[in-house]
């Protein structure tokens, strides 16, 4: 009785293992030779934990799953596809789906496929592909290369637009360097169509990693993929309006409290959220305004709102509404990405995000708590009463943070194309990558270089962050072109100035001439170090290269022929420590738009407005030669190169596109005394009669490549207390300035 007992109970465990294995419960052990990845929680394959084989299944709306449409249209063989194609390298990692060494060898360099003939492009992608070939990231060869982009147009995936590219999947796959994807980078905008507009590109992406648009947190894969905003065709290839912000109004409310203006869809997948707008709308100071006239068929489907809605739409003027409401309603469409948030970043009205599951822009470095509002699809109702609670000085800082989120990285495709590349160049070399307030701050991670140091005290834009100073003590760099014959020239007689002055450390000669260097004896003994260096290729971009042999944080950048007093360097330099970050100088120059040739002009009048500082007499942070070297692309340095000219202009371009603020202009004891002195001099560039002609061909070079016009003007000089008062000189003290 026993035995027959123990033989039933073995009998029902071998049903239930079969069963159990049959259902996919467990996984019996096999022998495996592939390498098997981490999973997302970090656990490793080779503990004894449960295995599921099979993919989850993306989210349908409830509305499709029953419809005769959803089970016509869409087979299992194309949901399994579908699911095949979106989830299959969702456990990529840096770690697993990209070879760093490729890097480490070659540098962070980036290669775009050649455009073969037939291939149509879009004006987007064309943006995008000429923004990475006109980076400083750009190289022409794949053998050099870390990261590879390709040629074909991957932004629009929708079977349904007529900027589909079809049979991708094969053209991607024949691609020599494709890899399997890895080491690739794909742009996409739209992805998937109607009825459910899954995340899906159409084509397997192997181990490529994904700079996309509307990308949910589910699909999203953390430090791999990047996510983008959704801009529309009409959006600037290079530079980009500024923000919309002039003057910060207090208290900063505006005329609307909360607007939105858009399409209302009437069934399918977005349209919950905007079907409900109308509940919290109150035609006051919540605006909230819908229309279903859209579609070829809209009135086919239209409900018992739509024409009392779309009454009310055309009475608002969509820009009026943007530009004076405090917060602007951002809901999802039909997928979860918006063109309403770059509009209302723009316009410095507060987003307020409605669109549940959606990885925002950027999210690896942004702070997005800084400048929106994440609202919740599900307490639509909360949310006037949520905005309405937010106090003042809050609304102030979050448009603050909006304009400056929207110059730094939104304003033009260029600005998100280097942002993505330089949140992929910050994983690879992580040992130099930037802080979060390093991109959460002025002037953003576009300009803060971590290459240059780790420690941010040693950038100009940091030190009331940090509370600190910067080094108080400069460099002297005399720029030196002209053979020394002679112990009276003036090169001489400026360099024994600036040694007495108290703040100087070091002068350094940069020797380019080309004749041989002077002998040790022919230089005046001084208190401070002169170190004399000979000129890399004796170029003019070589007076700006990022010398080691500067230990100061100031920079004082002087022309052999210009003539300063110990005083006029004391006191440019005590306004610079105030104003680490700009350039405090004197010789002043301005540009202006001449409306009859329409270019920009260059002028050295001398008027009360200005908006450049010559390198010839100016201080500035030794940063800005860092990133004069680094940043800058080589076709504006061979410009200058080229012509001997106009290094000056293209260092202000930089440092007005860094700060957005204008130089600085200092007192002289002599106006214009330099410019005097250059023009009677023989050997000066000055003396050239193309001279100014090419200052005005490169004003306009430069603006082109920046995309906009840097510079800005000025009214304002600064003078020393009590300079020209009725009061005893005794009491100045900087009492030489005003001695003619």
């Amino acid at each position: 009785m026993q035995a027959k007992k123990r033989y039933l109970i073995l009998l029902c465990a071998g049903a239930c293992v079969l069963l159990l294995s049959f259902l996919g419960g467990v996984q019996l052990p096999a022998a495996s030779g592939g390498r098997q990845d981490r999973s997302r929680t970090g656990h490793r394959p080779d503990q004894p934990w449960p295995h599921f084989s099979d993919p989850l299944h993306p989210f349908v709306p409830w509305d499709h799953t029953d419809t005769e449409e959803y089970n016509v249209h869409v087979s299992p063989r194309q949901k399994r596809d579908v699911n095949t194609s979106v989830y299959k390298g969702r456990r990529c990692r840096m770690d697993s789906c990209f070879d760093f060494s490729v890097c480490q060898r070659r540098g962070f360099k980036v290669y775009v496929y050649p455009q073969q003939k037939g291939d149509k492009t879009s004006e987007s992608y064309q943006n995008i592909l000429a923004a990475i070939e006109g980076s400083r990231f750009y190289t022409s060869d794949p053998g050099q290369a870390c990261l590879f982009v390709l040629s074909l147009d991957t932004l629009d995936r929708d079977q349904l637009s007529p900027q589909y590219v079809h049979n991708l999947k094969t053209k991607v796959q024949n691609l020599p360097l494709w890899n399997d994807g890895r080491n690739h980078l794909i742009f996409n905008l739209y992805s998937g169509t109607w009825p459910d507009y899954t995340e899906d590109l159409g084509f397997d992406i192997g181990q490529a990693m994904l700079a996309k648009a509307s990308i949910s947190t589910e699909n999203f894969r953390p430090n791999f993929d990047v996510s983008i905003p959704l801009f529309s065709k009409e959006h600037p290839r290079t530079g980009g309006e500024r923000g919309f912000l002039r003057y910060n109004s207090i208290p900063p409310f505006r005329k609307y409290m909360l607007v939105f203006k858009g399409k209302r869809y009437l069934t399918g997948i977005g349209s919950d959220t905007r079907n409900a707008l109308y509940h919290v709308h109150n035609a006051e100071d919540v605006v909230l305004l819908t229309t279903c006239k859209h579609g070829k068929d809209w009135q086919k489907h239209k409900d018992a709102r739509c024409d009392k809605d779309n009454a009310e739409y055309d009475k608002y003027d969509y820009k009026e509404m943007l530009h004076n409401s405090t917060f602007c309603l951002v809901p999802r469409g039909r997928r979860l990405g918006s063109f309403r948030f770059l509009e209302a970043l723009q316009a410095a009205c507060v987003p307020v995000m409605l669109s549940n599951g959606w990885e925002l822009p950027f999210s690896e470095i942004i702070d997005w708590n800084t400048a929106a509002v994440i609202g919740d699809e599900r307490l639509l109702l909360q949310i006037p009463t949520t905005v309405r609670s937010i106090h003042q000085d809050k609304i102030l800082s979050l448009r603050q943070q909006t304009q400056f989120l929207w110059e730094a990285y939104f304003s033009s495709v260029e600005k998100i194309v280097l942002t993505t590349l330089e949140i992929i160049q910050d994983r690879v070399l992580e040992h130099s990558s930037r802080s979060s307030l390093m991109w959460n701050s002025h002037p953003g991670g576009l300009f803060a270089l971590p290459q240059y140091s780790g420690y941010l005290g040693d950038f100009p834009f940091y030190y009331a962050t940090l509370g600190i100073k910067p080094y108080p003590k400069f460099t002297a760099v005399i720029h030196a072109v002209s053979p020394l014959v002679s112990q009276s020239q003036p090169i001489l007689k400026l360099l024994l100035a600036v040694a007495k002055s108290q703040y100087c450390a070091q002068i350094i000669v940069l020797w380019n001439c080309d004749k041989a260097l002077p002998a040790k004896h022919r230089w005046p003994a001084t208190s401070v170090p002169v170190i004399v260096i000979e000129g890399e290729n004796k170029v003019m971009s070589s007076r700006f290269l990022p010398y080691d042999t500067i230990v100061t944080d100031a920079v004082l950048s002087l022309d052999e022929d210009t003539v300063l007093s110990t005083t006029e360097v004391d006191f440019a330099f005590t306004v610079w420590q105030s104003f680490p970050e700009r350039i405090v100088g004197y010789p002043a120059r301005s540009h202006f738009w001449d409306s009859n040739k329409e270019r920009w002009g260059y002028t050295s009048k001398w008027t009360n407005d200005y908006s450049m500082v010559l390198t010839g007499a100016a201080i500035y942070h030794r940063y800005y030669h860092y990133l004069y070297t680094n940043y800058l692309p080589s076709s504006l340095k061979n410009t200058v190169d080229q012509l001997a000219n106009c290094e000056d202009i293209l260092m202000n371009f930089l440092v007005s596109a860094v700060t957005k603020l204008p130089p600085i202009k200092v007192t002289q004891k002599k106006p214009n005394v330099s410019f005097v002195l250059l023009q009677s001099s023989r050997a000066s560039r000055w003396a050239d009669p193309d001279h100014f002609a090419q200052r005005q061909t490169c004003m306009n070079k430069f603006a082109s490549w920046f995309g906009a016009m840097p510079l800005v003007h000025s009214q304002m000089r600064l003078d020393p207390v009590l300079f020209k008062d009725q009061v005893s000189i005794l009491r100045k003290k900087y009492r030489d300035i005003e001695r003619l």
